[in-house]
């Protein structure tokens, strides 16, 4: 066990200047925990994986500036992660703000990012949306610090996926939280690791040219702190070179090489005056500057008459000193402060309501409250509204984020990746879970979406999406169905009138069938000719008859009207299954053997109650034309169906060794019982049979039978009445 007092001495120290004594007791509690519960674990340099942990909590209090919950969570997030120690532990011996920060971690380290800049704002934003509590976010950035201090430990592929996450995700969330210090830090290492020949190359230009660039800021400086001082002007200088990523990133962006950046290094003038005279002293400093040098127009910028939205202000000019510009900065003490403490990006945060702020504004909220905030370890108090943009970020199982709308469901996650997808979709898998279409995402989920080529959009699919995409892609699939039919009902139609070699035109038949059907379209009589619930001998009758002058028959015969039920049925307008309706029974019909999700309407019999039969039932069609009066609308009730079903599917296969068991372990892992199973060899070389399972929903057997059709050999695999 490591000799924590020995080895952890300078992070006990720093708490010890920093917390009460009660609060060092806590942290020196947590320490001895989490020195316990990681005994033996290594990094991969061979130090103890505990030096992780206290430095990430050094960082978390020395540089970040909270207090003793998020110090605790610092140094257990690791322990907490692995299962070494339990969130119920935690609870116990420190409270609840240390477990809820370190849950919030956790859900972000599960995280797997693509190096893919075209989805980095959607991987922000859902670390973003993770970190309810402020503290989450800060404690992160933290630990990625700590990471990137050390990042030489790693192995070469995780050193790059590291610099890569750290540039381009942690250090953009640091600088929109003005923490720019660590910006800059996290830049400037994976810059070294990610691009080595370019920053050595600036590092070592600006190493060689140091020593000129001092005397050049000496020179340029003496007579304009002579006259400030003649002036009474107080003042304090400072000088910054640019960071190497930043200018590598003006070079890039202007095409320049590094001698022709302006603003490799600029000059502070930082002014102490009263708050009402800071513009009068920051212009005549300016003034004193270019009386001295001659500034580049192009270069000037006042963002103290107006400063930038982000709250920034200074004067910035480009003077041509001994032969070269120099960029110099004027402002005062409070200016530099603001920016020196990061308020310089910060975005005031104005009427933000409804519960809800989206991320950005979550972001300058949390920077307002940083600013502002004496105690940050009482920040999340203070940040009344949850961070999210109403929106949830799901993965697709080769790792791809895909952002929808929160509500959205497996099926508008399977349109979002294509249409073809969602069209056929039958359901998904989240995890290890077999889920149906109409199942809710939620954030961080990894679903593969599972298809059937025997699927196709149907019309209640509307009310299970809610992005404007699905529902467009279902609504054109139906519109194209629908132009179809109709295409193939005014052939018919056609066809007929030539056959029977009627002098009408098309157009003026279908107005006289509309007319006498009491349809609103031909759409709808295309439609009722394709389905055949128009019979073609009557619309001859009725044709005939108009030609001849004659009066049609009356009444219309389409649609027909159900006869109403006698008095003494109680007949419900429709029927719930799974609800108890009282004085009405009801079973499933053999003839086709419905299931919990299949679309069913129910016959309602003479002394047996009510048979529900599958709308796509052989004998659905004869009952509805014979006993419209009988027929009742029925669905299943909820999403999910209580009790089990029997679905029987029919296989047809290869005839070779093995298949039986290859179809056997593919039920098997899906977690369905199977309750019969029978393949035979068949006449042309193939197996054929009926395997009988124990369902709870149609989706399942509807995934069972995708999963079947998978197997290599599988020729055909169907639902079957039986």
């Amino acid at each position: 066990m490591v000799h924590q007092e020995d080895r952890y001495a300078p992070f006990l120290q720093l708490c010890s200047t920093l917390f009460s004594p009660k609060s060092q007791e806590m942290i020196g509690q947590a320490l001895r925990m989490a020195e316990k519960a990681l005994e033996g674990m290594e990094r991969y340099d061979g130090s103890p994986l505990l030096d992780h942990s206290v430095a990430t909590a050094s960082i978390v209090a020395g540089e970040v500036g909270l207090g003793r919950n998020s110090v605790i969570a610092a140094l257990l997030h690791d322990a907490a992660r692995m299962e070494f120690v339990s969130l119920a532990e935690i609870n116990t011996l420190f409270g609840e703000p240390p477990v809820g920060i370190i849950l919030g971690m956790n859900d972000i380290s599960k995280i797997r990012t693509k190096t893919d800049k075209s989805q980095i704002e959607d991987f922000r934003n859902l670390i973003i949306t993770y970190s309810a509590d402020p503290r989450v976010i800060l404690l992160k950035l933290a630990d990625r610090l700590e990471v990137m201090r050390n990042i030489d430990i790693f192995p070469a592929d995780k050193q790059r996926r590291k610099c890569w996450e750290s540039m381009n995700l942690y250090a953009q969330i640091a600088h929109k939280l003005g923490l720019y210090n660590i910006k800059s830090e996290l830049e400037e290492i994976s810059f070294a690791h990610l691009e080595p020949k370019a920053h050595d190359s600036i590092s070592r230009k600006l190493e060689e040219s140091a020593q000129r660039r001092e005397a050049l800021i000496s020179d340029t400086l003496a007579p304009i702190e002579k006259r400030m001082k003649e002036s009474g002007i107080r003042y304090h200088i400072k000088s910054r070179t640019k960071s190497i990523y930043s200018i590598w990133r003006k070079m890039q962006k202007q095409g320049v090489a590094f001698e022709e950046v302006f603003d490799i290094f600029a000059i502070r003038i930082i002014i102490d005056c009263p708050k009402e005279l800071e513009k009068m002293h920051c212009w005549n400093v300016f003034s004193i500057v270019t009386d001295y040098y001659t500034p580049n127009p192009e270069r000037m910028r006042d963002w103290i008459s107006i400063p930038k939205s982000n709250g920034y202000e200074s004067l910035h000019t480009t003077v041509s000193a001994f032969g070269e510009w120099v960029e110099i900065q004027i402002r005062t003490e409070r200016m530099d402060e603001v920016a020196e403490r990061g308020i310089a990006a910060h975005w005031r945060y104005k009427g933000v309501g409804g519960g809800s702020i989206s991320h950005e504004e979550w972001l300058a909220k949390l920077r307002e409250i940083i600013e502002e905030s004496d105690n940050k370890s009482h920040l999340c108090e203070k940040l009344d509204a949850y961070a999210t943009n109403r929106e949830v970020f799901v993965f697709t199982p080769k790792g791809d984020i895909r952002k929808l709308p929160e509500g959205a469901t497996v099926l508008d996650f399977a349109f979002d990746i294509h249409t073809s997808i969602g069209s056929s979709c039958v359901g998904a898998k989240i995890g290890q879970r077999n889920v149906p279409i109409k199942e809710p995402l939620h954030n961080g989920d990894i679903v593969t979406i599972l298809t059937s080529k025997n699927q196709k959009p149907k019309s209640d699919w509307l009310n299970i999406v809610v992005t404007s995409k699905a529902r467009s892609r279902i609504k054109l699939f139906l519109r194209e169905e629908e132009s179809k039919l109709a295409k193939l009902g005014r052939e018919e139609l056609e066809r007929k009138l030539k056959n029977w070699k009627l002098t009408i035109g098309i157009d003026d038949a279908v107005a006289l069938l509309c007319k006498h059907y009491k349809l609103r379209t031909g759409m709808e009589l295309y439609g009722h000719i394709v389905d055949e619930k128009v019979d073609m001998a009557v619309v001859k009758e009725l044709i005939s008859r108009h030609l001849a002058g004659e009066e049609s028959p009356q009444p219309p015969t389409l649609p027909k009207a159900p006869a109403p039920p006698k008095k003494e049925e109680k007949v419900a307008e429709e029927l719930i299954l799974g609800e108890e309706v009282h004085g009405l029974e009801w079973h499933t019909a053999r003839c086709c053997n419905p299931i919990f999700g299949d679309e069913v309407f129910g016959f309602t019999t003479i002394n047996k109650g009510v048979t529900i039969h599958r709308t796509d039932c052989p004998n659905a069609r004869r009952l509805k034309e014979m006993y419209p009066y009988r027929i009742i609308a029925a669905r299943w009730r909820g999403e999910t169906g209580k009790g089990s079903f029997i679905a029987s599917i029919r296989v047809t296969a290869e005839e070779r060794t093995g298949m039986l068991s290859t179809i056997i372990d593919t039920i098997g892992s899906l977690g369905v019982a199977i309750r019969s199973i029978a393949l035979s060899p068949q006449r042309n070389g193939t197996l054929g049979g009926i395997v009988s399972i124990e369902v709870k929903s149609s989706n399942i057997a509807d995934m069972v039978t995708h999963n079947i059709l998978r197997i290599d050999g599988v020729k055909r695999a169907y639902r079957v009445n039986k």
